[in-house]
């Protein structure tokens, strides 16, 4: 099994979440990916949309033992990208049951980026219920904010924190 991965949902490719998560991706050792590379359509009750590349990201997915989520908070909650992902899991309780179930004890870690100091009260409750609800395990959340283009200085110990607490669940 390998360790760690990061998923990047934004709609930004070189934007302020992905330098975070490229960061947290080297002092980790991480594999990524970036939804924006895949096709990921909405989720259907027909169940129409087997031909996009959801299964093919939980096949990456499964395996590894932890999972990192990055994404900006975008009207105080995750972007699109990462919100149809999430929608899609339902996939897992449903047609691809098989796929699901090894979900099982994964560590999640959250990464969220915007203009503000303070996440938004609720941001990481779709996390942490989603985890709970597939038994996943949520570990910790890393909010970081930038401004004026730069991110401040007070934030690397906290990056740094959040990098150990991967690092120790290897």
């Amino acid at each position: 099994m390998k360790s760690t991965l990061i998923i990047l949902g934004s709609s930004r490719n070189d934007g302020n979440t992905r330098e975070i998560a490229e960061l947290v991706k080297r002092k980790t050792n991480a594999d990524f990916i970036n939804l924006s590379d895949y096709l990921i359509n909405y989720y259907e009750y027909e169940d129409t949309n087997r031909e996009d590349d959801f299964i093919e990201i939980i096949d990456k997915l499964l395996q590894y033992d932890q999972i990192v989520f990055a994404t900006p908070v975008y009207w105080y909650s995750m972007s699109a990208q990462l919100k149809t992902f999430f929608d899609r899991l339902t996939d897992l309780i449903t047609i691809r049951k098989d796929l699901g179930r090894k979900l099982n004890n994964k560590n999640i870690y959250l990464i969220s980026c915007s203009a503000s100091e303070v996440e938004p009260l609720s941001f990481d409750i779709p996390f942490k219920e989603t985890s709970a609800y597939l038994r996943m395990n949520f570990i910790a959340h890393l909010h970081v904010w930038k401004r004026n283009e730069e991110f401040s200085s007070e934030l690397s110990p906290k990056i740094d924190k959040f990098v150990k607490i991967i690092l120790e669940k290897n």
